[in-house]
């Protein structure tokens, strides 16, 4: 069977905690509401979020053989997975939300080094698009995928550490936040002119998008207006990716496949948690439909 997307790499369990402002002033002791454990990390989010959109998923990935492992399993049934053993355990974030819905991400990548993704993973799976999530251990991947489109989420790359690069100059279609960026179109028109992308889409929270191709400049691109109240930004970034791939793979024009993930992004931010509701294709669809937005509704804050 040739599945619509093959994502490798990037699942891990997110320990959300609410607290009451960030940053959090240094104190003793916080009581919060409930702590939580969820599915997370951003191949997750982006497995779940096109197998919500109906898109036929693939997923492959190195976990531990621990109880967060266990979890990542479960939360991933309904998706076509294989997973290899990870040395060092399932990769962790403990994730600080405050009220407005912004977070901070503390992050631990379980890093093994030479620890590789084994191709008996993967290379058995025929898919018309691969997304790569930017793990050490899927760099070397490349080669097996000659002549399969590839995409990548860059996250908060500043532009110039070396880690990213080889995801940034070797994908077909790059995603990347403006976080750290000090001149998010100089980034971009630099994936295009050193690598092999054809499109590069740089998210900006509350301010849209950015999209730079091989055949146009810079466009700047509106966020989606909120469906509802700001719970949780965690995996709207995830949502917008995931948004976008499914526009891509069903064929939408640029500016569709934007709207798409805008869309995605803008439901993921009124949803609590990181990837257990992610939008359905029926919901975007309704939710997509050209006629205009109406005034004075708040617009996705998140990146």
């Amino acid at each position: 069977m040739t599945r619509d997307i093959l994502i490798l790499g990037g699942a891990g369990i997110d320990t959300t905690v609410y607290v009451p402002e960030l940053p959090l002033p240094y104190q003793d002791t916080y009581h919060v509401p409930p702590v939580v454990d969820r599915i997370g990390n951003t191949g997750a989010g982006v497995a779940l979020g096109c197998h919500a959109l109906g898109l036929a998923v693939a997923f492959a990935d190195l976990i531990g053989d621990d109880p967060q492992g266990a979890l990542v399993r479960q939360a991933l049934r309904e998706v076509d997975c294989s997973f290899g053993p990870a040395a060092a355990g399932t990769r962790r974030s403990v994730l600080l939300v405050g009220p407005d819905g912004r977070r901070t991400s503390l992050h631990d990548p379980k890093v093994t080094p030479d620890e590789r993704l084994p191709r008996e993973l993967y290379a058995n799976t025929r898919a018309r698009h691969v997304h790569l999530s930017i793990m050490d251990f899927c760099r070397h991947v490349y080669p097996d995928l000659d002549g399969t489109p590839i995409s990548t989420d860059l996250h908060d790359w500043d532009g110039a550490n070396d880690y990213h690069k080889d995801f940034a100059y070797r994908s077909d279609l790059v995603f990347l936040s403006a976080t750290a960026l000090a001149d998010p179109a100089a980034t971009m028109r630099d994936i295009l002119g050193r690598g092999r992308a054809h499109t590069v889409v740089c998210t900006r929270g509350a301010d849209g998008c950015l999209v730079l191709t091989r055949d146009s400049g810079v466009r700047a691109f509106p966020a989606a207006p909120l469906p509802g109240p700001v719970a949780d930004s965690n995996g709207a970034g995830d949502a917008f990716v995931s948004g976008f791939l499914y526009g891509t793979l069903r064929g939408r024009s640029l500016e569709e496949c934007v709207r798409l993930g805008a869309t995605a992004g803008a439901h993921a931010c009124t949803v609590a948690g990181t990837h257990e509701s992610p939008i359905t294709e029926s919901a975007l669809l309704e939710t997509t439909d050209p006629a205009p937005a109406r005034p004075g509704r708040r617009t996705a804050g998140w990146t």
